[in-house]
């Protein structure tokens, strides 16, 4: 049995002059387009209008996008200086150049969702959540598989058998792949949640199931960052690094969530009756 495994792969699928199609990006790409097609799924079967989807496609895609990359300019910096985007916001624009923080993503997406239902559903905002963050769990596992072929984002070094070493990233010692363990919780995540909405019906409790998504993506999230490596060298003298600061918000907001929806009874849904 191997101590550990050579990970060498390619980020570009294939580049043809200057065009060059990498892992990262399709990933993204088809991150979104799973989320959409599981809540246009949902929408379907509660009978919504159709161009409900349509839209949190746009409104979500969108936020997300801007989100992350905002995310990462403000709560990291480049390079190892902290404040390399307040000194030259401009720099924010070039995304082609790489850059995208999922707390930064996630904190767009709630704010993009508001103006959602705001302007498209009028609906409550956690009646959206609820089934929107279904989707958002399949497309984190797809986010981190792209984190996988771009080498990068992993663990300190580990004598565990399936450790990896990152050839790419200039490593000679296997390293955790925190990119695996990570896509595992989000599929974790994606299955107890869909189990919630479709066998137990528990949207009738409005917030539970984005509760129970928030404690398991950002609290396995918050677990986990005590074996990966720091992403910034400003982190090195923090108690807690910025992924475990950004996450405590969205776990305690998740708590309140799971409890106050579990101290509320279970209502039927309006859809329910015009389902046969």
């Amino acid at each position: 049995m191997l101590n550990y495994i050579t990970w060498n792969v390619s980020p570009e699928i294939f580049s043809f002059g200057p065009v060059h199609l990498r892992w990262y990006g399709l990933l993204w790409a088809l991150a979104i387009l799973s989320a959409f097609w599981v809540v246009t799924k949902i929408f379907k079967y509660e009978k919504r209008p159709e161009n409900w989807s349509d839209k949190m496609f746009l409104y979500g895609a969108i936020s997300l996008i801007i989100g992350a990359r905002l995310g990462h300019c403000l709560f990291y910096g480049a390079d190892g200086d902290f404040f390399y985007f307040y000194k030259h916001p401009f720099e924010m624009l070039k995304i082609w150049e790489g850059g995208l923080a999922s707390h930064g993503g996630a904190i767009g997406l709630l704010i993009g969702m508001w103006f959602y239902t705001k302007h498209v559903t009028h609906k409550s905002y956690l009646y959206v959540m609820d089934r929107l963050v279904i989707g958002v769990a399949i497309g984190g596992a797809l986010i981190r598989l792209g984190n996988l072929m771009n080498s990068e984002i992993y663990g300190g070094t580990t004598t565990l058998p399936w450790g990896f070493i990152f050839v790419r990233d200039g490593q000679t010692e296997p390293k955790h792949p925190t990119q695996i363990y990570e896509i595992l919780y989000c599929l974790m995540t994606f299955a107890i949640t869909w189990i919630m909405y479709w066998k137990a019906k528990v949207y009738r409790r409005k917030g539970l199931i984005f509760g129970v998504f928030l404690i398991c993506i950002f609290g396995i999230r918050f677990l986990l960052e005590f074996i990966k490596n720091l992403q910034e060298p400003f982190e090195a003298n923090m108690p807690l690094n910025m992924g475990q600061l950004l996450s405590l918000p969205l776990i305690i907001w998740g708590i309140f969530l799971i409890i106050k929806a579990l101290k509320n009874p279970a209502k039927l849904e309006d859809f329910e009756k015009n389902i046969s």
